[in-house]
């Protein structure tokens, strides 16, 4: 018998500190008693579950047996392995065990209906006093349940949150990598997931965009991302109402993550002007944005099912004089000798972007002289099916170091988020 009232008092309290079900702290305790039954009654072989009323404050223990036959466990008595017994034999039948298994004909004459596989219980006799290996036994059994039921409870809780934007304080620095304070759990950015140049100081609160939550540890693995192009598009949609409620669709983001993104979105409403509704007043959401961002530049264009119009749109800031579509997805942009500069970028990086957003091979040449072949002028869009693919799984993969990360955002997967 137990003190109910102390008993339940400590259940409603654990579960309130963990933020699991107060079943799953009942749960946690039967099986600990159950343990300690095991432990002190030497019914160590044997499957042994208790049932704790938390009303009466009584503790009903009971055996477990599976129902088996010939065709489902190995009969036999046991004998001696020998030495050069083949270790490619078939895989064998487990054991049979009488203090687990119950054949089928036996269990019929208890249940008529029992079937393979059913479990037959089997009353044992009640005992609340147990020694002090047997109460540490229960001690042990259930910090792990309870350890595993706040995992499961934070698992199910950022399971959730998947493909959003999270806050998270930085707390500490390991290898290069990132560990973030989020409340009831740390997350980890790797070092390929942070901004290029970006630093961080233990205190920093900043957002996060949630990649991955891995299950397969004894701790959630929660991975988090500042480089990923769906942060930028996940950032605008909680500055940008028409975003939010998809007036206004995001069509595609190519990124150099610290350096520069380049943002197409398209307006689903006729007289709302989608370039300007990101922009905001003044500039003010886009620089909401680029703040975010550590002061990455940014590039909103407008979509076009017209190649050459959205192959010209994609070279902003430059303005392009004219497109020609050549056969392979291929083209030449012609821009005027003082664009010329501004439509390549340092490095090739503008037309580099470009070519990576519209899926496009992007050539960019003189309009005084078009028959010259420009330095860093030629950018093409790589594997574009194949990562478009990843995209729509969710499955976008880091680009290596320097690398451009590029995006194709279905309309369907910009969420209905913004920041108060």
């Amino acid at each position: 018998m137990f003190d109910l009232k102390t008993l339940n008092n400590a259940v409603q309290q654990i579960a309130e500190e963990k933020n699991i079900e107060p079943n799953k702290v009942i749960e946690a305790i039967e099986d600990s008693i159950a343990a300690a039954y095991k432990r002190e009654y030497e019914k160590k072989g044997e499957i042994v579950k208790a049932k704790f009323d938390n009303k009466s404050g009584d503790v009903k223990f009971w055996q477990v047996k599976t129902v088996v036959d010939e065709t489902t466990v190995d009969m036999s008595e046991p004998v001696e392995i020998e030495e050069d017994a083949s270790a490619d034999d078939e895989e064998k039948l487990p054991r049979y065990n009488e203090d687990r298994h119950i054949l089928l004909k036996e269990a019929k004459k208890i249940k008529a209906t029992a079937k393979l596989d059913d479990e037959i219980t089997f009353p044992l006799e009640t005992h609340s006093d147990f020694g002090r290996i047997a109460a540490q036994t229960a001690k042990q059994v259930i910090l792990q349940k309870l350890r595993e039921a706040e995992r499961d409870s934070i698992l199910q809780e950022f399971k959730d949150k998947e493909g959003d934007i999270i806050s998270g304080v930085v707390q500490r620095f390991e290898r290069g990598n990132v560990y973030i304070d989020l409340g009831r759990a740390t997350g980890i950015m790797f070092y390929n997931e942070s901004i290029p140049g970006e630093h961080y100081r233990s205190g920093d609160r900043l957002k996060f965009y949630v990649t991955d939550i891995q299950e397969d540890s004894r701790t959630p693995g929660i991975i988090l991302s500042r480089s990923h192009p769906k942060f930028v598009s996940k950032l605008f949609a909680m500055e940008v109402p028409e975003i939010a409620d998809e007036t206004v669709e995001v069509k595609a983001i190519s990124r150099e993550a610290g350096s520069r993104t380049k943002f197409a979105v398209f307006s689903n409403v006729e007289g709302i002007d989608p370039v300007g509704s990101c922009v905001g007043q003044r500039g003010m959401r886009v620089m909401a944005v680029s703040n975010e961002l550590g002061q990455e530049k940014l590039d909103i264009i407008e979509w076009s099912e017209d190649p050459a119009t959205f192959i010209a749109n994609s070279l902003s800031p430059a303005k392009v004089k004219m497109v020609e579509i050549l056969p392979k997805r291929e083209a030449q942009a012609f821009v005027a000798d003082d664009q010329l500069s501004l439509a390549i970028g340092k490095g090739g990086q503008n037309v580099r972007l470009a070519a990576k957003i519209t899926g496009w091979k992007i050539d960019v040449r003189s309009q005084s002289n078009p028959e010259e072949v420009q330095e860093s002028g030629i950018a093409d869009a790589v594997d574009e099916q194949s990562k478009e693919v990843k995209e729509e799984e969710g499955q976008v993969e880091p680009e290596k170091e320097k690398e451009v990360e590029v995006e194709k955002i279905p309309s369907a997967e910009v969420e209905d988020k913004k920041e108060e």
